[in-house]
């Protein structure tokens, strides 16, 4: 009896304890916070594409109407600044070569001078003269009108190699260059002939159409300004 006595008298009731929260419960609780600053920075995000989309697209639509025309033939502004980049394009070269004499009275002998011109003549179009539209789409074919043919350089002859076969008494450089000029329009009229500008042509229409058929276009006319047309159709 005294025995249950002395262990009842130092039984005394405990507080209640507060459970502790788990460290996995803790990481759960902090991942859902960031889940939510993460979904709103996306949502953010997302929202300032669709304004920025949105401004460039109006930009576009108001100052783009060049832009627009050149889609629908199918080609790119960047592409047809390219070709006009070309400049000077040759398509035939001609070698000729003249005689020029000239002769100046004198009581006791006459003065004379003979010489001979060489040049080359550089037949070809201008890139840089197209005009306004000279690209189009008709139905499925691009049609490209061109510059027409013409001398790129009006100074062809070589005095380099120009030779004096024959000369007696004294001539001046204002001489010469009379001699000059008209053995330059004497060679000039001769290759700047109805022949060589066709063939030219038919060499132009060749390349360029393989130009167009490198940027993907089968079906090409080219066209030349003043009545020419040469047709290049493809598959």
């Amino acid at each position: 009896m005294n025995d249950n006595k002395q262990l009842t008298g130092n039984t005394s009731p405990q507080p209640p304890q507060t459970p502790q929260p788990s460290t996995l419960s803790t990481l759960f609780h902090a991942l859902g916070t960031v889940s939510k600053w993460v979904l709103g920075g996306i949502a953010l995000f997302i929202l300032l594409v669709i304004i920025a989309s949105y401004l460039i697209y109006r930009s576009v639509v108001a100052t783009g109407a060049d832009i627009e025309v050149d889609q629908r033939i199918g080609i790119t502004p960047t592409q047809i600044a390219s070709i006009k980049q070309i400049g000077e394009w040759e398509f035939l070269s001609v070698s000729d070569e003249e005689m020029v004499d000239t002769t100046r009275n004198r009581f006791f002998a006459d003065d004379e001078l003979v010489r001979i011109y060489y040049g080359t003549l550089r037949l070809g179009i201008d890139m840089n003269e197209v005009k306004g539209q000279w690209i189009k789409k008709e139905k499925d074919t691009i049609i490209v009108t061109l510059p027409p043919i013409k001398l790129l350089d009006e100074k062809f002859i070589d005095e380099a190699q120009t030779k004096a076969f024959y000369e007696s008494g004294k001539w001046t450089d204002e001489d010469r260059q009379m001699m000059y000029e008209r053995a330059r329009q004497r060679m000039r009229a001769r290759c700047l002939n109805r022949q060589n500008i066709e063939s030219a042509e038919q060499n132009a229409s060749r390349q360029f159409n393989q130009l167009m058929r490198s940027m993907g276009f089968s079906q090409v006319t080219i066209r030349f300004e003043g009545g020419s047309i040469k047709v290049k159709s493809e598959e």
